[in-house]
């Protein structure tokens, strides 16, 4: 009962915020987001409200980071925890460090744990007295009786501390120890560099890297600005502690600042941040930070999120709805952040220092950025980019090809220059074709090419980093075998299965590239391999099934059972992982077989919320029939405008918005599910429109098919850059909880009469409109099915 009274709350000042921008006339979109929706069990880059879209600060509490594993489980920040540990600066997939925590009394240097907070300095804090939105935090630390404020401009954290009176006030400034994703600090150094002022840098060997670039490190600089000159100071080596020492170096380390403070007296902090030296910190910090006051920056903070968040805006009845769609969109534009400092230059995988070459105008025209891997992402991250953000998805692939120039391969996620390629696929082939496609093409198209085709084809000396370490058997025999592979820091995989049908997926998407720039013979070579996917269907059992390296299925096959040969899945929910081919998946199965055990699928998995349940795992739900928490499914929903009943794909993507996703803490991506750096908050924004394309704009000209559309009116501001439309709105009429089915459908003014649409014609502009009602219409959409590899081929 208290979380729901909680939301109520929240959502009674959702409310009264949005009738107040009514009577402003501002739009404010910002004002709908929760930082605290999926803040239970979320992961390391999940919770930083302290930053701004795609930024390099990402400042943020920190409840159980220090001496963190590493890998890449969650931790950081959970809403369920009551002490604060400090507060990071950097939290990106495989990277974190740098961590402060303002504090009063006696010297302490380790922050203690959870379950006993005096035994370090760790707060203890009441959520009442917590606030986060998009671009700042705050929160009132009770052990210690301060404020704490943070805000960031893309480069520089900013913070705000208000002390009590006190002749012990301190700021420990931790560098040496992991935090988060970081894994083993090998070097950390700092110092003060003046009276005001410290400086320094951060040296990591992230648990990704042991195996995807073995000998190379993540590397963090900072410079600090304070607005007092601390009255004393000295280092620490974990509970060692050497007074007056104005320099530290070595790990397990950090330095403490002592302050005498009047009551309310407030102390700042400015932190430059670079990931190439401490001089382009510094020169981060002096660009983004000179003259600009912490107020100034939280409004520029906030007005740069209601600018990305309102290129989507929204109009309807249902708060809650709300609250969900722009939290969803916020978390789709919080991950993937810069690396890039101010004057273009970047970590390079060799080492050394990339440069961006600067525009007419002498600023870098584009920048780069870190990332994880784009591993379901073209079901979500990829469409909304696309269509809303082109302009950052253009920059998000330039990144890659510079770093594909430089090392001959492209990567599937990349740590400050270094591979970190979680999954071990790598789809920004997929990307990549998918992104020209839709007609973004403001990169070199050659280059863009001969990196995805070479992506999808090319094995021999191929880094572990890059993925795909066992294409070579889809090359070469039609399939990847079930197998066992030993990583080197001991981790085990066997993902033949899995590997095969997504290799085949993106195959098929380079293979429409090489088509679009004439390409006859990469093109053929192409499509036989992504229809590979038949050499593991299984006559017998009509599921994709594992086989060994001598042709034979595995024996005691069971379906249901994850990892053997399927990653983060089973065959019964990877058995469906053909979106370049529905159409021979149901030749192979059956249309009524295929319906059949897809309407099972999904009222028998709403049973489980379409995910683990009510159990707090990344993992809960890998062993059913569905698992919406992760994505080798999140397609699912959208066949049944394959199939034929387009009405169960409006039922069920509606029904999995209302009830998988939650405006709570806990429940908020089914319960303590994987909100992979917003994966789960985009899919819900694309489901809410009722646009999704389940081949991931893989097709040489990508369409939408429909779902059941949340809202009765949105508007998305369509890029002038990319677009020869400027708004395309989607108008829903008749919408309502009750009214989830189509009954018709327009595009300006004239009939549409298939369950999808051309995307082109859509980013042309105009008005899209649904006529919604009560009963499903049996006859919409059923005639010609979206366009499908087996059917574009006759």
């Amino acid at each position: 009962m208290k979380i729901i009274k909680l939301s109520a709350l929240f959502l009674l000042a959702l409310s009264a915020a949005a009738t107040a921008q009514v009577k402003t006339g501002t739009f404010r979109p910002s004002a709908w987001v929760d930082p605290q929706i999926g803040s239970v069990h979320g992961r390391w880059f999940f919770y930083t409200p302290a930053a701004l879209p795609f930024g390099m600060a990402k400042l943020a509490p920190h409840t159980n980071a220090y001496g963190s594993p590493g890998s890449w489980q969650p931790c950081g920040y959970d809403d369920r925890h009551t002490s604060i540990e400090g507060f990071g600066h950097f939290h990106e997939f495989q990277i974190g460090g740098l961590v402060v925590m303002p504090v009063t009394g006696p010297l302490q240097t380790t922050p203690g744990t959870l379950e006993h907070p005096d035994s370090g300095y760790r707060s203890r804090f009441d959520k009442k007295s917590e606030h986060a939105v998009p671009g700042y935090y705050s929160v009132y630390l009770k052990d210690y009786g301060i404020k704490a404020e943070l805000t960031a401009t893309e480069r520089v954290g900013y913070h705000r501390y208000t002390f009590p009176a006190s002749s012990t006030a301190r700021i420990i400034v931790d560098i040496g120890h992991r935090q988060g994703e970081s894994s083993g600090v090998t070097e950390a150094s700092m110092r003060l560099s003046a009276p005001k002022e410290l400086e320094g840098s951060i040296v990591t060997y992230p648990e990704y890297l042991k195996f995807c670039d073995p000998g190379k490190r993540v590397k963090m600089y900072f410079v600090i600005k304070l607005s007092k000159a601390p009255a004393s100071f000295g280092a620490f080596t974990d509970s060692l502690v050497y007074q007056q020492q104005k320099e530290t170096r070595g790990t397990g380390n950090g330095m403490f600042l002592n302050f005498s403070t009047r009551q309310n007296e407030v102390i700042e902090m400015q932190v430059g941040l670079s990931y190439t030296s401490i001089e382009n910190a510094r020169k981060n910090l002096l660009s983004e930070a000179t003259g600009k006051s912490f107020d100034a920056v939280r409004k520029t903070a906030a007005d740069k999120w209601d600018e990305k968040l309102g290129r989507i805006r929204v109009e309807g009845k249902v708060s809650i709805n709300k609250v969900k769609f722009y939290t969803g969109l916020y978390h789709a534009l919080l991950g993937r952040g810069l690396a890039s400092d101010v004057n273009g230059q970047y970590p390079k995988n060799h080492g050394g220092i990339g440069q961006i070459p600067p525009g007419k105008n002498g600023l870098p025209p584009y920048h780069h950025y870190n990332t994880d891997g784009i591993w379901g992402a073209f079901w979500n991250l990829g469409q909304l980019w696309a269509l809303a953000y082109p302009d950052y998805q253009s920059q998000y692939i330039q990144s890659n090809l510079d770093f594909a120039e430089e090392t001959g391969w492209m990567h599937d996620g990349v740590a400050a220059g270094a591979h970190s390629n979680g999954v071990q696929t790598n789809f920004f082939g997929l990307l990549i074709a998918a992104t020209y496609n839709c007609g973004i093409r403001d990169f070199n198209v050659q280059q863009a090419y001969d990196a995805a085709y070479k992506n999808e084809t090319g094995y021999v000396n191929r880094p572990y980093g890059s993925g795909k370490y066992d294409l070579h058997y889809l090359v070469n025999h039609g399939y990847i075998p079930s197998k066992d592979t030993l990583l080197s820091n001991g981790w085990k995989f066997n993902f033949g299965a899995s590997h095969t049908l997504e290799f085949c997926f993106s195959s098929y998407a380079v293979a429409q590239f090489a088509k679009a720039i004439g390409k006859q013979d990469d093109y053929r070579r192409l499509m036989k391999q992504a229809a590979c996917w038949k050499n593991l269907f299984d006559t017998t059992t009509r599921l994709i099934r594992p086989k060994y390296e001598n042709g034979t299925f595995i024996e005691n096959f069971n379906p249901m059972q994850p990892w053997r040969g399927f990653q983060e899945g089973n065959a019964f929910q990877y058995t469906w992982y053909v979106p370049q081919d529905i159409a021979g998946l149901i030749r192979l199965l059956g249309k009524d077989l295929f319906n059949e055990r897809l309407e099972h699928t999904f009222e028998e998995s709403r049973k489980s919320t379409f995910g683990g349940g009510n159990e707090i795992n990344s993992f809960s739900g890998i062993e059913k029939l569905y698992n919406h928490g992760n994505q080798p499914c999140l397609h699912h929903s959208w066949l049944f405008n394959y199939s034929g009943k387009p009405w169960l794909t409006q039922q069920w993507t509606r029904t999995i918005c209302d009830e998988f996703y939650g405006a709570e803490p806990l429940h908020g991506y089914g319960y303590g599910q994987d909100e992979d750096q917003g994966q789960l908050g985009a899919w819900y924004v694309m489901a809410a429109l009722g646009l999704f394309d389940v081949q991931g704009h893989a097709a040489m000209q990508p369409t939408f098919q429909f779902g059941s559309p949340l809202f009765e009116k949105v508007t998305i501001r369509l890029h002038p850059k990319y677009y020869t439309g400027k708004t395309l709105v989607i108008e829903s009429a008749n919408n309502s909880k009750q009214h989830m089915y189509i009954q018709s459908v327009s595009f300006n003014g004239k009939p549409v009469d298939n369950c999808w649409i051309e995307r082109n014609k859509l980013t042309a502009g105009g008005v899209l409109r649904f006529e919604m009602g009560p009963r499903p219409d049996t006859t919409f959409g059923v005639n010609t099915p979206p366009p499908s590899m087996s059917t574009d081929m006759q």
